[in-house]
């Protein structure tokens, strides 16, 4: 388990790797829990998290997928338990302090699609592939559904399940899994690109929006509008937001 995640820190940065690359970076229970873990750490020394996996792909879903284990069916409330080292995963990534990149290679299929909706921000190469497989394994989807529900329009979300479709990067993005798509041998200058911009800011602001995308699309339109007169107010009056020098 010790080398199946693997991390460094680059100044700000916490890069937090899947590294199982001979299984596609297939992800185990004990990784998951192990990636929570890190998010849920990570504003403690960090300042923004880049998550990807080694080799080829992202991450081609768990391990277990489309495998029973041996022995009856757990009951109801059992596999609850079980299945919460995959939910506490994804709501590590909503509630991790620090920006989350997530930069996509290959394949993201099944909890790899997943944690790479529920990234703050996605970055793909041009040749990565997205699918949602459960159903084709007879698995109803509604773990990798809870990703996708407030990222994901509604009929592209519906379509994804049903069809099992792999999707390229583009339609990705217009779906609402990516945030930009760029040619593979220019992805990791866009990822350093993307993380100076965000340092450039003072940390109060970069808090700030975190915290208003965590919570406001929860809230109907008037809480979120009343959040952000007052989030405005609070972090812009900060001694840490000073007028930018200009050039």
């Amino acid at each position: 388990m010790a080398n199946e995640i693997l991390t460094a820190r680059k100044g700000p940065v916490l890069e937090i790797t899947l590294n199982r690359p001979e299984l596609g970076n297939a992800a185990s229970d004990a990784m998951a829990v192990e990636l929570t873990k890190l998010l849920l750490s990570a504003g403690e020394s960090a300042e923004i998290v880049v998550v990807r996996g080694a080799g080829n792909d992202f991450c081609i879903g768990r391990e277990s997928m489309g495998k029973r284990p041996p022995g009856p069916p757990p009951e109801a409330f059992e596999l609850r338990r079980r299945n919460d080292v995959v939910f506490n995963c994804y709501g590590a990534f909503r509630r991790c302090e620090v920006p989350v990149i997530g930069v996509v290679q290959g394949r993201a299929f099944g909890f790899g699609c997943a944690i790479a909706a529920v990234c703050d921000i996605t970055l793909a190469a041009d040749t990565a592939k997205f699918q949602v497989p459960e159903m084709a394994h007879n698995i109803m989807p509604t773990m990798v559904m809870s990703a996708l529900v407030d990222r994901v329009a509604r009929k592209a979300m519906t379509y994804l399940v049903w069809s099992t479709a792999v999707i390229d990067p583009v339609r990705a993005r217009e779906v609402g899994i990516v945030s930009d798509v760029f040619p593979a041998a220019e992805l990791e200058q866009a990822v350093e690109a993307l993380c100076a911009q965000i340092m450039r800011a003072p940390r109060p602001a970069r808090t700030g929006c975190k915290d208003y995308a965590r919570a406001a699309l929860d809230m109907d339109v008037a809480g979120a509008i009343e959040y952000a007169r007052s989030i405005h107010a609070v972090i812009n009056s900060s001694s840490q937001m000073l007028p930018a020098h200009k050039a």
